[in-house]
Order: structure tokens, then C-alpha cells, then sequence
């Protein structure tokens, strides 16, 4: 494989893995970087946009969700990210990389309407020192 298929690979699995789906983007990071150690920042830099632009699909789809009274019904008490994302603002997406937290926070920050610009810059920056730590782990 040719370095840009290794990187669009390495970029579809971080935007996957960031979205609602499952997946391990970290795995295939380490992989990356174990076999191309050359590729060290490129492999980082890709991993972290396909993983914010994953995230940012995520707020978005909390943009399309309904307003908050008809959806607060329906989510029965289910807003613990909601909570989160109105105590603490955009900062909180700092943690979009959390597993099983991270898709909850971006959901809820589109809900909520937070700036979108605030909300990407958070979001790629938790996503980035999460990639920069594994990466840093592997070399």
C-alpha cells in the first residue's frame, strides 16, 4: 500500500470510529505507526481530523434533533450529557474522545446549540492529545 491509501485508511477508521458506530481507531493508529514510523505525524494529524470530523457529525445530528421540550419527554431523565455540556460548556467536548461518553457530549452539544466553531475546537483538541499520547506511547 502507497502512504496516502495507508492514511485515508487510517482516516475513515478515526471518523468511524468517532461517529455512533463502533470502533478502534486507536489500534489501527498503532498499527500505522509501528509499521511507517515515518508517517509519524502525518498518520496523527489524519487520525485527528477523521476523528474530530467523526465527532462533528455526532453534533450535528444533535442540531437536527427536535427542540428541548419535545425531546426532554422522550428522553425520560436520560440527560446526564446534557447536564454536562450546559455546566460546563464547550470546554466539556475536551472529553469527545471518552469512550462511551465522547458521542453523548457531542450529541448533546449540537442539542444545545453550542457554537459550533468553540465546539470543533474542543473536540480536535481532546481528540489530538489523545492520538499525540498513544503515539508519543509507541515511539
Amino acid at each position: 500500500m502507497d502512504e496516502q491509501s495507508i492514511l485515508l485508511a487510517l482516516f475513515t477508521s478515526s471518523f468511524l470510529a468517532a461517529t455512533l458506530l463502533p470502533g478502534g481507531s486507536e489500534a489501527v493508529l498503532v498499527g500505522v505507526l509501528l509499521t511507517y514510523p515515518d508517517l509519524h505525524w502525518p498518520a496523527l494529524i489524519s487520525a485527528t481530523i477523521g476523528n474530530t470530523l467523526g465527532g462533528m457529525s455526532s453534533y450535528l445530528i444533535g442540531r437536527l434533533l427536535p427542540d428541548e421540550k419535545s425531546l426532554h419527554e422522550k428522553l425520560d431523565g436520560k440527560t446526564r450529557g446534557l447536564e454536562w455540556v450546559r455546566q460546563h460548556g464547550t470546554p466539556i467536548l475536551l472529553l469527545s474522545w471518552a469512550p462511551l461518553i465522547g458521542d453523548i457530549l457531542c450529541v448533546a452539544a449540537g442539542w444545545l446549540r453550542a457554537n459550533w466553531l468553540w465546539a470543533l475546537l474542543f473536540i480536535a483538541m481532546g481528540k489530538f492529545a489523545r492520538y499525540w499520547v498513544i503515539a508519543a506511547a509507541v515511539n
